[in-house]
């Protein structure tokens, strides 16, 4: 009997081990399954291929990806309507002018500025150079006329920004505030100076049938070749120029870039009389293309170039963004505005489907931002 007691003791004592072991697995299992549900961060992420990860990073890519989703809706909205020769033309045309404005624009938000009075330049600048037109031969008037009318219209935009430059650099009042004090006072000149009727036979017929109706080869709008001319000229010097520098380095930085040297208040002012220079190229091309000072016609000017140069991937803190970025993003409120008006939106619709762009735009720049940083 003794030795199958032993036997028994020595059976219950492997099966308290046996129980242990099970214990011990079955604790192992439960550590298993709380680390199933740590967070997502601490489990391993689906690897992008590295060009997937570049193309994420630009900004331009995101830009040009609403674009064509706008233009993908619209070809299904409208089949055999939209995007047609005649609207691709159409298209390039109206966005030359507020091309131009956003590449002035682009420049004035790197250096984490704003400007809200470039629809109001426009008007003055085109209403002074009008009145010089019609004063000296008016719509039959020569190609001297013309030279001396654009060019004033050009020192006034000039004039206009450098003002303000000054105003932002020197007496340091926010850029919001001086713009948009520049916004009414511009608009309010060029009222006084008509009596608040648009000017009539202040346009050279030689200028509308030349600049603004006439194409290169017959097949390109002259004022599509002006305002690809204009980004690329400026495009080129933002990019690769010591001027492009120094904007990046003010809009990411003004207390450090004064320290090395730059004369922030110098380039600030030259920043705002690029941006009031080419809003006075922009009256050229509106008066060559439309005959007309348009005096109410530019209220809502500021806000789709802003739209369009936040859009483009420049950030409204400053020390970001790009030409080729404003050249998309100018394309997608035309996009917008001509296809509501194929499918049938009323006019008033168009400028609110442009502010909610412009929220959004804004909104993804913070989420991008937020992104860098957690990054």
């Amino acid at each position: 009997m003794k030795p199958d007691m032993a036997g028994a003791g020595k059976t219950g004592t492997e099966e308290t081990a046996a129980g242990k072991t099970m214990a011990e697995e079955t604790e192992a299992e439960e550590t298993v399954r709380v680390n199933d549900d740590s967070p997502a961060r601490d489990r391993p992420r689906i690897a992008l291929p590295e060009w997937a990860k570049r193309l994420a990073a630009v900004n331009e890519a995101w830009t040009f990806g609403v674009l064509a989703i706008l233009v993908a809706f619209f070809t299904i909205a409208a089949p055999g309507t939209f995007l047609t020769t005649y609207d691709i033309t159409q298209i390039a045309t109206n966005a030359a002018i507020y091309l131009v404005l956003g590449v002035g624009m682009t420049f004035v938000i790197i250096v984490a500025g704003i400007d809200l009075s470039v629809g109001s330049v426009l008007v003055l600048a085109a209403v002074l150079s009008g009145e010089y037109t019609l004063h000296h031969g008016g719509a039959e008037s020569g190609w001297g006329t013309i030279a001396v009318s654009a060019l004033i219209a050009l020192a006034t935009g000039l004039v206009w920004g450098g003002i303000q430059g000054l105003l932002v650099a020197k007496a340091k009042v926010p850029p919001l505030i001086v713009t948009l004090g520049g916004f009414g006072a511009a608009l309010g000149l060029a009222q006084i100076i008509t009596g608040g009727q648009d000017l009539t036979g202040a346009v050279s017929g030689k200028l509308q049938h030349s600049i603004g109706f006439g194409k290169l080869f017959g097949q390109i709008p002259w004022l599509v070749v002006i305002a690809f001319a204009t980004t690329v000229l400026f495009g080129l010097v933002l990019a690769y120029t010591r001027f492009g520098r120094y904007t990046y380095a003010i809009g990411s930085n003004a207390e450090g870039a004064r320290r090395v040297g730059i004369a922030v208040d110098r380039h600030l002012i030259l920043v705002y009389a690029l941006a009031g220079l080419l809003s006075g190229l922009g009256s050229v091309m509106w008066l060559a293309y439309f005959g007309t000072t348009s005096i109410a016609g530019h209220s809502t000017d500021n806000l789709k170039v802003i739209t369009a140069v936040v859009l483009g991937g420049a950030s409204l803190f400053g020390g970001r963004g790009s030409v080729l970025g404003t050249v998309i993003g100018v394309f997608i409120p035309a996009v917008l505005t001509t296809g509501l008006i194929i499918i049938g939106v009323q006019q008033y619709w168009q400028d609110v489907a442009i502010g909610v762009v412009l929220v959004l735009a804004v909104y993804l720049d913070q989420f991008r931002r937020r992104s860098r940083d957690r990054g």
